[in-house]
C-alpha cells in the first residue's frame, strides 16, 4: 500500500518530534523563519488574487484555494511551523522527548516564523505591491488588519482552536501518504477548509495584521483608508499582540492539543 494507517503515522510522528525538539537554536530558527516566510506568501497570494473580489464567498473560495500552497510547501521544505509542532505533544505523550523540550522548540520557532512573516509583509506594504487597484489592495490589507485586531478575545480563542484543530490534522493526514502527491493534497485540503470558514491562524496573521499596519504609516495609504470608511484605531502593534496574536496563539495551541491526544490515546497509546 502507498498509505501508512493512522497508528503507524501517528508513530511517524512521535519519532519526527524528538527530532524536532532537539534540533540546534540555530536550525530551529532558520527554519522557523522559512515557514514564517512561506505562509506569508500564501497570505500575500491569497490576498492579492481576491482582494477586488466584492463577492465574500468567492472572495474566501479564492484564498481557500490559493492559501494552502504555503503549508504544504513547509511539509514538504522540512520548515519548522509552530502551529504544525504543537502535536510534539505526542512526542511528551509518549514519553520520547520531555514538555521543557518542546517549549524550548515552539519558542525559537515562533520567534522564527514571526520574522519570515514581518520580511514578507515589509516587502508587500513597502515595494509598492499594495498600489494594486489604485490603492484599493492597500485599503483592503488595512480593512484586514483592522478587523483582525478588533475581534473579541474569547472569539480570537475560539476561532484559533478549530483553525489549528484542521491544520494539525492536515499535517497528520500528509504524513499518511509514502509519496509528493498525496502529501500535498493530505495538507492541503483541511488548510482550505480553515481559510474559507475564516478561522485564524497565529503565524498567517504575523503577515495579515503587521502588513496593514504597514500600509497604514504610508500617509497616502492612510488617507484611501480613511475614504473607504476603514476604522484603522486598531491598527497598531498593542491592538495585534494582545488582540489577536495572544488570543489565537491560545486557541491555536489548545487546537493542537486536542488533536495531538486524540491521535496519541486512539492510536499511539501503549
Amino acid at each position: 500500500m502507498n498509505l501508512f494507517t493512522p497508528a503507524e503515522f501517528t508513530e511517524n510522528y512521535a519519532e519526527a518530534g524528538v527530532k524536532k525538539a532537539s534540533l540546534p537554536v540555530g536550525k530551529m530558527l532558520l527554519l522557523g523563519i522559512l515557514a514564517g516566510f512561506l505562509i506569508a506568501m500564501g497570505g500575500a497570494t491569497a490576498s492579492t488574487a481576491s482582494h477586488a473580489i466584492p463577492n465574500a464567498g468567492l472572495a474566501k473560495m479564492v484564498s481557500g484555494l490559493l492559501f494552502p500552497f504555503g503549508l504544504a510547501m513547509v511539509i514538504l521544505t522540512g520548515a519548522e511551523l509552530f502551529t504544525g509542532n504543537v502535536l510534539i505533544n505526542i512526542s511528551v505523550f509518549e514519553g520520547k522527548t520531555g514538555f521543557a523540550s518542546m517549549l524550548r522548540n515552539w519558542f525559537w520557532v515562533y520567534i522564527g516564523n514571526f520574522c519570515g512573516a514581518l520580511l514578507v509583509a515589509a516587502g508587500m506594504a513597502f515595494l509598492g505591491c499594495l498600489n494594486l487597484s489604485g490603492g484599493g489592495f492597500a485599503v483592503s490589507t488595512m480593512k484586514v488588519a483592522a478587523a483582525k485586531s478588533s475581534l473579541p478575545f474569547m472569539t480570537a480563542v475560539g476561532l484559533g482552536f478549530f483553525c489549528n484543530v484542521l491544520v494539525t490534522v492536515g499535517v497528520l493526514i500528509s504524513l499518511g501518504s509514502k509519496d509528493t502527491i498525496g502529501r500535498f493534497i493530505g495538507a492541503y485540503m483541511p488548510v482550505a477548509f480553515f481559510v474559507i470558514c475564516g478561522f485564524e491562524h497565529s503565524i498567517a496573521n504575523m503577515y495579515y495584521v503587521p502588513a496593514g499596519i504597514f500600509a497604514a504609516s504610508n500617509p497616502a495609504y492612510q488617507a484611501l483608508a480613511v475614504k473607504a470608511g476603514v476604522n484603522l484605531a486598531n491598527v497598531t502593534w498593542g491592538s495585534f499582540f494582545m488582540g489577536n496574536l495572544l488570543p489565537v496563539t491560545i486557541g491555536n495551541i489548545l487546537g493542537g492539543l486536542a488533536v495531538s491526544f486524540i491521535f496519541w490515546y486512539c492510536y499511539g497509546k501503549k
